[in-house]
């Protein structure tokens, strides 16, 4: 059995593995991950596109305020160094910062530490719980897709953080990020890649970054750099980086298979205790193998092509 890629329409696919929602459980159904030949990408399907409010519960992580503990401190502290670097790549006397899915706002705010030029901030989400708390930190709020997004601001940094596997088209969302760009403007992507370690252990136990049923097309470090140089942006650079999450949550859902932990719909896995010391574990894990190693995310920075 195959079905049809959503990139190519291709429908040379193979069957490559079969998952569950183990975060939050949303849905009883089993979702069925096909493998483009053409494409090198993995897509899910069906697709819940129409069913968004259903597979992102309240209580899903990114519509959350952030507790500080020591090791989202540790990522916000590395995620700060990163955007001071691309900050000093953008010559623009007052950058406009876009971040799509950007939720209350909380990576934005970790942007404006990172410099002294006065900043317009955007975020699009579709989260309505996100709005007011966005708004007071006084970022500008568009509640919808970024599909339904209109701007005459062009930006200077756009951020697409654990975003572009959450759509049923990636190739039209980065066409639409070109769009929007300034001149020099540059747009920072993190995505899964399905061709880690972690991805091929437990390929066929529902991996934590096929985060089932919301991740819909998966990449691999060559096959993002094509889709995104046909849609016209070209890559300025390129990192592995570790994927402690998706490790924890499969490990975890192991234990749960094993009758060792618990979860539910009311208490999903994505808040369960024993999660800090699996991730501090496997983040560990991945800074050592990092120089050697394709890491489960991808970092890509991309500017708009010379077209």
């Amino acid at each position: 059995m195959s079905d049809r890629c959503p990139l190519c329409q291709n429908t040379r696919t193979t069957l490559h593995a079969i998952a569950e929602d183990i975060e939050y459980f949303t849905s009883a159904e089993r979702f069925r991950f096909y493998h483009c030949e053409a494409c090198d990408v993995l897509f899910m399907s069906p697709m819940l596109y129409d069913r968004l409010s259903e597979i992102y519960p309240a209580n899903y992580y990114s519509f959350k305020s952030r507790a500080a503990g020591f090791i989202q401190r540790a990522k916000e502290a590395l995620d700060r160094r990163m955007f001071r670097a691309i900050l000093q790549k953008i010559p623009a006397p007052a950058p406009a910062v876009l971040d799509v899915g950007g939720g209350t706002g909380w990576l934005l705010n970790s942007v404006k530490t990172c410099d002294a030029r006065e900043m317009s901030t955007q975020i699009v989400d579709i989260d309505p719980g996100a709005k007011e708390e966005a708004e007071n930190a006084g970022h500008r709020y568009f509640l919808g897709p970024i599909e339904e997004f209109e701007s005459e601001t062009k930006f200077d940094l756009i951020l697409m953080l654990n975003l572009i596997e959450h759509v049923r088209r990636p190739d039209e969302i980065l066409a639409k990020a070109r769009s929007l760009l300034s001149t020099n403007g540059l747009l920072l992507i993190k995505t899964p890649n399905f061709l880690s370690l972690d991805a091929r252990i437990f390929r066929h136990r529902s991996w934590g970054g096929y985060h089932a049923p919301r991740h819909f097309v998966l990449f691999n470090r060559s096959s993002f750099a094509r889709v995104a140089q046909a849609r016209g942006l070209e890559v300025v650079s390129f990192a592995y980086t570790q994927g402690a999450p998706f490790w924890s949550i499969s490990v975890l859902n192991e234990l749960r298979l094993l009758g060792l932990v618990r979860a539910s719909r009311d208490q999903p896995l994505t808040y369960h205790h024993l999660l800090p010391f699996f991730q501090f574990l496997f983040a560990g894990l991945d800074f050592m193998r990092r120089p050697v190693a394709r890491l489960s995310q991808m970092f890509f920075i991309l500017k708009r092509d010379a077209q």
